[in-house]
């Protein structure tokens, strides 16, 4: 029996200090410092917390914890929300054509995603086939907000945007959704933690709102969504929504029901939600087939064994040992829900790339 592949839905990774153009330091872009101790950007750092933020220390702990295969996210500080069009087209340029590097390099250990900036949609599409025809990418890496051209804070999941999403339709892409620049959105006091620990999740929660109002699932059927840190505010939020929309109908003319979303088959959640019981509600909303591991590793955020009563997967295993799922549902989280969201239909385009075969 072939042996079954750990994947990991939801992994990042830095370039190394002296990879990344000297641009992006003089225009206080982003930049690592040589010590490979701290990544920094204009009035802002944070500390490098683990050696698996780079390439050889990542392969290492793969294989410490047993993990064939990671698909690598961009860097949520490389969405480029309110940059002008060509300092955005060229950091996206270098971010995805660093990522484009590691898949080419090690096929059998990583898929990579490509990002592109909502507020340039003709850049956009460009940047979109240029990643699929030139790098054989596949997946499509978006934030839940971005800078419009009237320079407002918007949800990608918005009528202006809909061009990338027909086009990622079109080539039967998958797309990740996930939260950053809450800051800038939320003006509040940046205290304990709080953007990471409760507005990211209500960003994320507030892209499902709009996406799944918007039809977006029904109408570009051929795209396969995943949402970060298992969309968790909106596994709570279903009910008030349903509500909202039934008891005021005026506010909702032309809206899908958000009923007609949950439970889809072409929306994906990662299992990023840090506490069993949490996993057992996405469980019941969304079904255990919509449901990817996702580590978001080597973040302190993430499955990482370098913080207290966490490792990688701890999530599923507490839940077969309380029977929210079986081992075999363990399993295909693990696998064959993650290659379902990255290829769909195309499934041996994933398993002939990690066998070395064209």
């Amino acid at each position: 029996m072939e042996k079954r592949l750990r994947v990991n839905g939801h992994g990042h990774l830095l370039p190394e200090p002296e990879v990344i153009p000297a641009f992006m330091k003089n225009k206080e872009v982003f930049w690592v410092d040589a010590d490979r101790k701290y990544m920094r950007q204009q009035n802002w750092s944070r500390p490098i917390t683990d050696p698996s933020f780079f390439l050889k220390e990542k392969l290492e702990w793969m294989e410490k914890n047993k993990i064939d295969h990671e698909v690598v996210l961009n860097l949520s500080q490389l969405y480029c929300n309110g940059y002008n069009q060509q300092l955005a087209k060229d950091v996206i340029r270098f971010q995805n054509d660093f990522n484009a590097s590691v898949q080419a390099d090690h096929p059998d250990k990583f898929t990579t995603g490509f990002v592109v900036q909502a507020a340039y949609v003709e850049d956009a599409l460009v940047e979109i086939e240029r990643c699929v025809y030139k790098h054989n990418m596949t997946l499509l890496c978006l934030p839940t907000h971005f800078v419009n051209a009237s320079g407002k804070w918007t949800s990608t999941a918005d009528p202006s945007v809909e061009p990338i999403f027909e086009l990622a339709n079109e080539l039967g892409l998958a797309m990740e959704i996930h939260p950053y620049n809450g800051p800038d959105m939320i003006k509040l006091e940046d205290q304990f933690w709080r953007f990471h620990l409760i507005w990211m999740c209500a960003q994320t929660a507030d892209h499902y709102h709009m996406f799944s109002l918007l039809g977006y699932p029904q109408k570009y059927p051929k795209l396969r969504t995943c949402y970060a840190h298992g969309n968790q505010y909106a596994q709570v939020n279903i009910g008030r929504r349903i509500q909202g929309f039934n008891g005021r109908p005026d506010l909702f003319q032309g809206a899908t029901h958000p009923a007609d979303s949950q439970a889809i088959s072409n929306v994906y959640y990662d299992t990023l939600v840090h506490d069993v019981y949490s996993l057992d509600l996405l469980i019941k909303r969304q079904g255990v087939s919509q449901v990817v591991l996702g580590l978001d590793d080597p973040y302190p955020l993430g499955e990482m064994e370098n913080v207290e009563d966490s490792y990688p997967g701890k999530v599923l295993d507490d839940a077969v040992r309380l029977e929210i799922i079986t081992e075999k549902e363990k399993d295909s989280i693990w696998n064959d829900h993650i290659v379902n969201w990255l290829y769909g239909d195309r499934k041996e385009l994933f398993y002939n790339r990690i066998k070395g075969k064209s």
